[in-house]
């Protein structure tokens, strides 16, 4: 990305200015959710959305609706060796906590649902929402105490519940009833990404396969 004040560069997945009078500087991260559109209307039926240019539009300068399919044909090239673990364009859910970062591939996601990890040194979870596309992810403890979630078995709506109380959960990370009702879990940030890229920024990190804890 290319700031006009100054033309500096900027890496879009790191926010570092790699090129220009800013180089070196940082741009502070703002959390966001990795949803459809459907299922964030449903969650904030008051949201706005911000309308294209039709300047920009009839201009053709929008990014066009079949992009990924076209992404894909396009040959990978990145400063650093590609680890073969995955195909370079493999969709994986990025997660970094206190400086350790680990890929989860979106089709291991999308077998199990859910997701029971600890990164970091902090439990965490990955969960695929009720579309089968939205992912979020979340410290799994409450005051401490370390809770194990599963998805409700039979519901019309998405539904979690924790091991340890029983309660319910929502996919915002909200308890809904039983002993922690109103509790809200930390989100953790996550980037939905290809498995080059991802790995481009944090080499050093690990993959997740099926049935790791």
């Amino acid at each position: 990305m290319r700031d006009e004040e100054t033309g500096s560069w900027w890496q879009q997945v790191t926010g570092e200015a790699i090129q220009g009078p800013l180089k070196g500087q940082r741009l502070l991260p703002v959390f966001h959710d990795e949803l459809t559109f459907g299922l964030w209307k449903r969650e904030k039926p008051e949201g706005r959305v911000l309308r294209p240019n039709e300047q920009i539009a009839q201009a053709g300068k929008y990014v066009p609706a079949n992009w990924e399919e076209r992404m894909v044909k396009v040959p990978v090239a990145t400063s650093v060796a590609i680890d073969k673990s995955l195909e370079p364009r493999t969709l994986v859910v990025g997660l970094s906590v206190n400086g350790v970062a680990k890929a989860y591939p979106l089709d291991a996601l999308v077998k199990q649902s859910l997701i029971l990890d600890d990164l970091g040194g902090v439990p965490i979870f990955i969960v695929l929402g009720d579309d089968k596309r939205s992912v979020r992810a979340f410290e799994r403890s409450v005051d401490g105490r370390k809770l194990e979630f599963l998805l409700k078995p039979n519901t019309s709506t998405f539904a979690m519940v924790d091991a340890e109380t029983g309660s319910e959960w929502d996919f915002t990370g909200k308890a809904t009833g039983g002993q922690l009702a109103g509790r809200q879990l930390k989100k953790v940030s996550i980037l939905n990404d290809y498995w080059f890229d991802w790995m481009t920024y944090n080499p050093k990190m690990r993959v997740y396969k099926l049935g790791d804890r």
